[in-house]
């Protein structure tokens, strides 16, 4: 007679650990294309879509949304989707602009705007449709082992789950990284995002505002109804000074920072303070093992492009595994995950360049070089063709893009 350990053992094709936005999506993905896939994580589902669980708001790129509505996950996220008609880019004070809107290219808005929380419950509601699909959450894996045939992670409540291709999804302290002893470089920017939302009186109509302040970029992202989402770049020093304010002296330096263009402002629910870096790992994958999204990078939040990077790892990774399973390869071999670590590797290694530079411009208040980034704004706006590029970098549409992100089907 089988143990009851061993009753409870899993076999799928791939284990996944990590079960946030990135890794709930390629699971649905994999599950999508005929996969069985296992999702490891330590905290309850209930608690990753609690309103105090996170309170951040993503920009969607417009080809992350394509992949979304792709996988069928859009259609739950849709009512809580803000489009992104326009973005404004000022430094500071100053009279010269960066001004991008969707009507220019005439395809669709170039995002939308979606709270954490909301994408959350969306991939859930589209895990509950589907079959194919294991949550072990909460689950915590007490050990990894990997041979030339299997991955293995074993649990602390004594399960494992044996795979062909283990998938660490699990953000910047992945124990799936750290497992496989894979170096990563880091920048600690000494700067925390301050995040919270906002009610205000006049419409934000669609328009996105980054501000680039000495501290750091501060950004107004419009949310559904007349709210939007704050995300304040603070000297890390500064940071708990700010965090502990009373929620008056908190809103009126809210209100300070954006001005009077929104009309009456009020912050609403709470604050969160994260701490700003750029880390990424030289390579993606190994034995039997592949990193997707934050495990494998994090950058400053000041493009925008964070968890788009990921779903780009993930949609490149779904066509990747889906083309080697139709010819007969073995999806966790390494020939087949090194198409996708090149893949990825070259593809992010461009955004880790452009937002480090971009922060490091940005963050200070030397006047040679204000006047400099201010002339540079200002000529891009003028010249259409640059203008257009920017556009279509903000909309995700720019390099070797995966299917999904083009909206074609994987077997197309």
């Amino acid at each position: 007679m089988a143990s009851k350990k061993a009753q409870a053992d899993i076999t799928c094709d791939v284990a996944i650990v990590g079960g946030g936005l990135a890794g709930l999506t390629a699971a649905i993905g994999l599950a999508d294309n005929g996969f069985n896939v296992a999702v490891v994580d330590m905290a309850p589902a209930r608690d990753l879509t609690a309103v105090s669980y996170d309170g951040r708001s993503s920009a969607l790129a417009y080809a992350s949304c394509q992949l979304f509505e792709a996988l069928g996950i859009w259609r739950h996220m849709q009512p809580h989707a803000q489009p992104i008609l326009e973005i404004r880019v000022s430094d500071g004070p100053s009279m010269l602009h960066l001004h991008f809107d969707n009507e220019t290219l005439g395809d669709g808005p170039l995002g939308h705007m979606v709270e954490n929380r909301h994408t959350r419950l969306a991939l859930f509601a589209r895990v509950k449709e589907m079959e194919g699909i294991e949550l072990l959450m909460p689950e915590t894996v007490a050990a990894i082992e990997r041979s030339a045939g299997e991955a293995t992670v074993r649990l602390e409540s004594g399960r494992s789950v044996h795979t062909k291709l283990l998938l660490g999804v699990d953000g910047r302290n992945s124990v799936v990284r750290e497992h496989a002893d894979m170096a990563v470089s880091r920048i600690d920017y000494k700067q925390h995002g301050i995040v919270c939302s906002v009610s205000h009186e006049f419409s934000h109509c669609g328009i996105a505002h980054e501000r680039f302040l000495p501290s750091g970029p501060f950004a107004i992202l419009p949310l559904t109804g007349n709210r939007s989402s704050l995300v304040w770049t603070e000297k890390s020093h500064l940071t708990d000074t700010i965090m502990g304010l009373s929620d008056r002296a908190f809103e009126s330096e809210v209100r300070r920072r954006i001005g009077d263009f929104l009309g009456e402002v009020k912050v609403i629910g709470g604050r969160w303070a994260y701490p700003l870096s750029l880390q990424y790992t030289q390579d993606y994958v190994a034995d039997r093992l592949a990193l997707v999204g934050d495990a494998a990078h994090g950058i400053h939040p000041i493009s925008g492009q964070g968890l788009n990077l990921g779903l780009k790892d993930v949609a490149a990774l779904l066509e990747v595994l889906v083309e080697a399973r139709d010819v007969g390869l073995d999806i966790g071999s390494t020939a087949v995950l090194e198409r996708y670590g090149q893949w990825r590797t070259t593809d992010n290694a461009s955004v880790y360049a452009i937002t480090d530079i971009f922060n490091r411009l940005f963050s200070n208040d030397i006047g040679p070089l204000k006047l400099a980034r201010d002339l540079g704004m200002a000529a891009v706006n003028e010249v259409t063709p640059l203008k257009n590029f920017f556009m279509s970098h903000a909309r995700g549409t720019v390099g070797d893009l995966p299917k999904l992100l083009r909206g074609e089907n994987l077997h197309s």
